[in-house]
């Protein structure tokens, strides 16, 4: 089997071997978690900051003397956000770096690339930034998400457009891939319970800005609304192309929150505007929360105040979670226990923000809530808490 050249990729610890009959990635100094995401191209900026909001945490942690006299450490490989080079690196991470864990991989279409060895090697999956449905149900007890799901940001989305706004023609612009149709399919059912269904559709291919075709066929159906499902470069493309056409420059253009919603803002420029998006983690400037106000704190020292965001933010939380479960455990545990506790604890309190597992139920959060971009900033729906600055 042929590995990705390591020296081209940071690498964040060295591994010594592993005993027989030891859990893997697991020693008397350290716990060895490995992340595959994208690091690089179009994509970059959610893998760069998943990584970021992980690596803050464990470094807070370690400083601390880590967990059980263990310090966390993480490796990262890129994937560029594309389903064959990210079977790559998991087999790396599983194979030759024996990780404990594989954490905070980036994407609908990687995910879905690398699960079926992912089961077969039963190694835990963990905070995976994606909404997908088919990482929920049926229920995976490899897998532990943290984040809402695709479907319930759609509901969310149809609910503000429909019912919240009056609009009668939405329709969707889709990355045309695992991750854009997973999207595809929430929209459709959110406008089925309200006996309506898309007015038109328009597709992009993954890891480009082509966006003329999709732009064409959704101009053309007068529509009132789009709900958009893919990466902020192409997004943007699309947003700021349709505003200069007659039959979109009125429309009222949503994202979920895969997108990247400080990177897409930075892209639009003037053109973000009016801007919808949804989010499931807290506002990552409402310091009321304790857990904002300790994750901005952390950001702080070390030296990351400019990358304060949702993507980094639901980063420390994926890191959090894991340490509190692994304190819980005390020294001794396989995989298995590891994962089982989340059940068994049920609730874990990340600070005034509640995960909350069962039998059957691998999510802890269901919370989906609105932002809009006005005047340069990130704003909150509902009470126009705005982020500081642009």
């Amino acid at each position: 089997m042929i590995f990705p050249n390591c020296c081209s990729i940071a690498v964040l610890v060295l591994f010594s071997g592993i005993l027989p009959g030891q859990t893997p990635g697991v020693s008397d100094t350290q716990i060895l978690l490995g992340q595959s995401c994208a690091l690089k191209g179009p994509a970059r900026g959610l893998g760069k900051g998943m990584n970021l909001g992980l690596q803050v945490f464990f470094d807070q942690q370690n400083a601390k003397g880590g967990i059980h006299g263990r310090k966390v450490k993480l490796l990262k490989y890129n994937d560029g956000y594309e389903p064959k080079k990210a079977k790559m690196t998991t087999r790396l991470l599983v194979e030759k770096k024996k990780v404990f864990a594989l954490i905070g991989e980036v994407g609908t279409p990687t995910s879905k690339a690398v699960f079926p060895y992912i089961q077969k090697h039963k190694v835990p999956f963990i905070g995976p930034f994606t909404g997908a449905e088919f990482l929920r149900s049926p229920y995976k007890p490899l897998v532990v998400n943290v984040r809402g799901s695709y479907y319930q940001e759609m509901e969310t989305l149809a609910q503000y457009l429909v019912e919240g706004k009056g609009l009668k023609r939405i329709a969707c612009f889709y990355q045309n891939d695992g991750y854009g149709k997973a999207g595809l399919s929430g929209i459709r059912l959110a406008l089925k319970k309200r006996g309506m269904s898309l007015c038109g559709e328009g597709t992009y291919k993954r890891n480009t800005i082509a966006v003329s075709r999709g732009l064409k066929d959704i101009a053309s159906t007068g529509a009132q609304a789009v709900v958009m499902v893919g990466a902020y470069k192409p997004c943007a493309q699309f947003i700021k192309q349709a505003k200069k056409t007659d039959a979109l420059k009125d429309a009222v253009f949503c994202n979920i929150s895969f997108v990247g919603t400080k990177n897409l803002l930075k892209e639009l420029g003037p053109a973000s505007e009016g801007c919808i998006i949804s989010q499931v983690v807290p506002f990552p400037w409402d310091t009321s929360l304790p857990l904002v106000a300790e994750y901005q704190a952390a950001m702080k020292k070390a030296g990351k105040e400019e990358a304060i965001g949702f993507i980094s933010l639901e980063g420390y939380m994926v890191a959090k979670l894991v340490g509190m479960n692994l304190q819980k455990l005390g020294r001794e545990w396989t995989r298995e226990d590891f994962l089982s506790n989340f059940a068994k604890v049920g609730k874990f309190d990340l600070g005034g923000v509640t995960l909350q597992f069962g039998p059957k139920d691998n999510q802890g959060m269901d919370q989906v809530f609105l932002t809009r971009f006005e005047g340069g900033e990130i704003r909150l729906l509902q009470d126009q808490t705005a982020s500081p600055g642009k």
